[in-house]
């Protein structure tokens, strides 16, 4: 069964840093390219965060490049996003995937809020 679990948000004051990890069952993830998508309140899933199987190739939204990286152990089936530099418009309910995303694949997500 194929299950995407997130963790590791919270509540941080602007300009901190968070660690999201996304744990991936299934061995199909590892030549997947995995992504972190975020949804604010009353807005749409967005991608933020890209990264291809093999490792050549990632992908940063403009909004949180030089802040955010995106890095993953394959053989581990996990996922990380490094959020440093946090802003207010960074706050969302933040989710792993794979590029272009799967419907049935979507977990709980992991909520961040940056609030002084």
């Amino acid at each position: 069964q194929v299950q995407l679990v997130e963790s590791g948000g919270g509540l941080v004051q602007p300009g901190g840093s968070l660690r999201l990890s996304c744990a991936a069952s299934g061995s199909i993830f590892r030549s997947s390219v995995m992504a972190w998508y975020r949804q604010a309140p009353g807005k749409e899933r967005n991608l933020v965060a890209a990264i291809s199987g093999d490792f050549t190739t990632n992908y940063l939204d403009d909004s949180v490049k030089g802040r955010f990286t995106i890095s993953r152990d394959k053989f581990k089936n996990m996922v990380w996003l490094q959020m440093n530099g946090l802003k207010p418009e960074d706050t969302a309910v933040y989710y792993c995937n794979v590029q272009p995303p799967i419907a049935t694949y979507w977990g709980q997500g992991t909520q961040v809020i940056v609030s002084s």
